[in-house]
């Protein structure tokens, strides 16, 4: 996605070197339709600098610094050398996400979508979550309802998370803890039984997460938790634990959940 304007003065943007002068490099704004910049020599490197092109070469992508930017002459100075490392990872992991989200866009409208309709659901996500590739990750992860409130007609709300769901890995956190079950009831086995199916969640967990209940050794009990981040999925976790906890002891057992595992000499 290339964005009609111009960048701000200070911003870090992505651009392909064009041209190398002894004064300085120009560069292709990648990110920015039609946009070019120049890099003078004191900002290619820090130190002094005998040949500008021992320090970048033709066609290279870059991250720079936005030092000034003058719409009135086109003009935007950049520097190079105020870009640390950190900062030139992530700004081009961030650049690369983009350009994922740019073909998942092409996946979920077609190659021929029209510039009209690629803008209004791009500004939409961008407006929403800061970046295309953010859109598309929450609708991965929370489905129709991180579109709630977006100007984007019923197609295009599913167009969007059926491609999500299909192409965007989400990063997931997993946590783990353990549930000891007892009933002194005849039909003990049974009751351990339906405080399981609880711990569960009988088919009402979030659809973002996956849960489930495992057998350690008697009367433990594993409760495994995946889910897009640890706020969800730690209070998933608890809620498991609880539904387990508070059906068998309405059966006249007891339960006591714990983080982790014991063991026999314990």
């Amino acid at each position: 996605m290339q964005y009609s304007g111009w960048p701000e003065s200070g911003e870090l943007v992505v651009g392909e070197v064009d041209e190398i002068e002894d004064f300085g490099v120009f560069i292709d704004l990648l990110e920015y339709e039609d946009k070019r910049g120049l890099v003078h020599v004191s900002e290619v490197a820090s130190g002094w600098i005998k040949n500008v092109r021992d320090h970048v070469n033709t066609d290279q992508v870059m991250v720079c610094k936005v030092l000034d930017v003058d719409e009135s002459s086109q003009q935007t100075d950049l520097s190079i050398k105020d870009v640390n490392d950190h900062q030139r990872s992530e700004k081009i992991q961030e650049w690369k996400n983009e350009q994922k989200a740019d073909k998942w866009m092409e996946l979920a409208f077609g190659e021929d979508v029209s510039d009209e309709q690629f803008s209004s659901v791009a500004n939409a996500l961008v407006g929403e979550y800061g970046s295309l590739y953010d859109g598309f990750e929450q609708a991965a992860v929370h489905g129709p309802e991180a579109l709630d409130g977006l100007d984007l007609g019923d197609e295009e709300l599913t167009a969007v998370v059926d491609t999500a769901r299909e192409n965007v890995s989400v990063p997931y956190v997993t946590v783990s803890g353990y549930v000891d079950l007892e009933s002194p009831n005849s039909e003990g086995v049974e009751d351990v039984r339906d405080a399981l199916q609880a711990a569960g969640g009988n088919g009402e967990v979030p659809e973002e997460v996956d849960l489930d209940v495992t057998y350690v050794g008697s009367p433990e009990y594993r409760i495994r938790v995946q889910a897009p981040n640890y706020k969800t999925a730690e209070s998933e976790l608890e809620a498991s634990a609880a539904r387990a906890s508070e059906a068998i002891e309405a059966a006249g057992g007891t339960a006591d959940f714990h983080r982790d595992r014991r063991t026999d000499e314990e």
